[in-house]
């Protein structure tokens, strides 16, 4: 899988490859990440990529001409037509676990992190095949929203993670929160369900907290959510033992 970032500041996107799992991955190489600055591109002797916006207003605006010259490099060094081209922005979609699992099977794309007031119309209108953003706030530049794509991505793709299982029960995977976790040592308690051996009882504890820990935190995402007759089961079990003055029951389903 690969990741070429568009970004005035590659030294901080190039973080990623000293942390974590991203990092052992581009160092063994399941994971690539190439950085390009526009200001290497761009045509002006000053060095600037930007320039105010017509009619007025605060702010200056990244210029068509660089991050165009700069998709060009990026096309040219993997010598045919680059993968999709993705806008960090504002104003784009809401990046979720689904839009990491779709750029995991895409195997690559090209994330330009935007800055300053904004980016040229023009350069979006052209170049631009989606926007993406985090969130319902603004932030200083796209660097760090591309960089939370990229881990998001990466812990999806093959070999990435030391254990493939690791993904498939998490938060959102399913469209629900995951379960709570308890480790050693055992000196408070922990649900007996835990405890037993018995793999199915886990497995029904721990999808009945599930449930139970999104209809708590998160009941938007149950309306989206089509429950068998099982899962509607273990939610009522949940809500029916649930008592707000004692928290989240452990249960022992």
């Amino acid at each position: 899988m690969r990741f070429d970032v568009v970004t005035l500041f590659p030294e901080w996107v190039q973080q990623l490859e000293h942390y974590g799992v991203v990092g052992r991955a581009l160092r063994e190489e399941r994971l690539e990440l190439a950085t390009w600055n526009p200001r290497d591109y761009g045509a002006r002797d000053d060095g600037r990529v930007d320039d105010r916006p017509f009619g007025g207003g605060p702010g200056m605006v990244l210029q068509v001409e660089p991050l165009a010259q700069t998709l060009e490099a990026v096309e040219q060094s993997h010598g045919q037509p680059q993968q999709p081209v993705i806008l960090l922005a504002p104003d784009g979609e809401r990046f979720n676990q689904a839009w990491a699992a779709s750029l995991a099977e895409r195997g690559a794309a090209t994330l330009v992190c935007g800055r300053y007031q904004g980016v040229d119309q023009r350069f979006i209108d052209r170049y631009v095949d989606a926007s993406v953003s985090i969130g319902d706030f603004v932030l200083s530049g796209g660097e760090l929203p591309a960089m939370m794509m990229i881990d998001a991505a990466a812990r999806l793709t093959p070999g990435v993670l030391g254990d493939p299982a690791s993904t498939a029960a998490e938060s959102f995977t399913e469209g629900r929160l995951d379960a709570p976790y308890y480790t050693r040592p055992a000196t408070e308690h922990v649900p007996s369900a835990l405890l037993s051996g018995d793999h199915a009882r886990i497995a029904r504890w721990r999808l009945k907290q599930a449930l139970g820990a999104t209809w708590l935190k998160r009941p938007d995402l149950l309306d989206q959510l089509a429950l068998d007759a099982e899962k509607q089961r273990l939610l009522a079990e949940f809500i029916h033992e649930y008592s707000p003055n004692h928290g989240k029951d452990c249960g022992d389903a």
